[in-house]
C-alpha cells in the first residue's frame, strides 16, 4: 500500500464547516474522483485517512494536511501524484483545494504527533498599532502566563507562556491590527482563542487563519510536506518574519529556560 500526504487550503465560506464534516467531504471526494483507497477491516470498513490537527470552525487555513492510504502498491511517480491532485481538485467543493501531494513514509510519525507548532494570522478590531505592541511586549516579557481550566471535572493549572513561541504586530487594518503568532502544539495545541484570552480585557479576533504547520527534523524546523512539492504559500514569508524577530523560542519546542531566546530558527 502507498501512503500519500496531501496539503490543502480551506478558504471562504467553507471555513464554517466542522472538522468532522470536512472528513466526510474527503471520503465522498475520493469516491467521486474514483481514487482507490484502502479500507479498514471489520463490520463497518472505513477508508484509511489520517487527518492532522483539527481546525476550529470559522478559521481559514493555507496549510491543512491529510494522509491517504492508496489501495495500489505501485511506486507513485511525480506525474502520478499530479494526476491525483487534478482529480481531487476537479471534485472538491469550492473553498477546499489541494496544493501539493507527496509520497509519505510508513515510518513517519502521525501528523498529530509530528506537528510541533502552527503559525497563525489574527485580525483584531478596535486596537491600534501602539496598543497591540504594548500587549505583545507584555506577553513576551512575562516569565509565565498561568491559567486554570476545567478538564473532566478537575481544575488544571497550565503555563501558556511555554506555548507562545513568537508574536509580531504586522500592520494596521481598516478595523484594527493584524498579528502573526506561532503557537506550540505539544503536549497539547494552544488554541488561538486561549492565546487571545490572556489579554485583560480578552481580545477577540475578527479573522483567524492558519498559515503554516511545522515539524522538527533534528534541530531544523520543516513543513510536513516539503518533498519536491514546494512550500506552503506563506511559508517563506512566515520564516523571514520569524528570523527578523528577536523574540523567538526555539524550533517549536516548549522552552523552560527563560522567556526569551533570541533569533533561533
Amino acid at each position: 500500500m502507498t501512503r500519500v500526504r496531501v496539503r490543502f487550503s480551506k478558504l471562504g465560506k467553507i471555513r464554517f464547516t466542522s472538522h468532522r464534516d470536512v472528513a466526510r467531504i474527503w471520503e465522498r471526494t475520493l469516491r467521486k474522483a474514483k481514487i482507490e483507497v484502502s479500507y479498514s477491516e471489520g463490520f463497518s470498513p472505513r477508508p484509511k485517512l489520517s487527518f492532522g490537527l483539527a481546525l476550529s470552525n470559522g478559521y481559514e487555513s493555507f496549510a491543512e494536511y491529510l494522509e491517504i492510504e492508496l489501495a495500489a502498491d505501485d511506486e507513485l511517480t511525480p506525474e502520478g501524484t499530479e494526476k491525483i491532485k487534478e482529480q481531487l481538485n476537479a471534485t472538491l467543493p469550492v473553498g477546499l483545494e489541494v496544493q501539493a501531494i507527496a509520497v509519505a513514509s510508513r515510518k513517519d510519525e502521525s501528523l498529530q504527533q509530528a506537528v510541533r507548532s502552527c503559525t497563525w494570522r489574527f485580525d483584531i478590531d478596535d486596537l491600534d498599532i501602539s496598543g497591540a505592541q504594548d500587549w505583545v511586549d507584555s506577553v513576551l516579557g512575562a516569565e509565565e502566563i498561568v491559567v486554570e481550566r476545567e478538564r473532566k471535572g478537575k481544575v488544571v493549572v497550565e503555563d501558556l507562556r511555554q506555548q507562545i513561541l513568537f508574536i509580531q504586530v504586522v500592520e494596521a487594518t481598516d478595523h484594527g491590527v493584524r498579528l502573526l503568532a506561532e503557537l506550540g502544539t505539544q503536549p497539547r495545541a494552544l488554541r488561538p482563542t486561549e492565546f487571545l484570552a490572556v489579554s485583560d480585557p480578552p481580545l477577540k479576533a475578527r479573522y483567524v487563519c492558519r498559515m503554516n504547520q511545522w515539524m522538527l527534523q533534528g534541530d531544523e524546523r520543516v513543513e510536513p510536506l516539503s518533498v519536491n512539492a514546494g512550500p506552503a504559500p506563506f511559508a517563506t514569508l512566515a520564516d523571514v518574519t520569524r528570523r527578523e524577530s528577536t523574540n523567538v523560542r526555539t524550533n517549536g519546542r516548549a522552552c523552560s529556560d527563560g522567556p526569551h531566546q533570541p533569533g533561533v530558527i
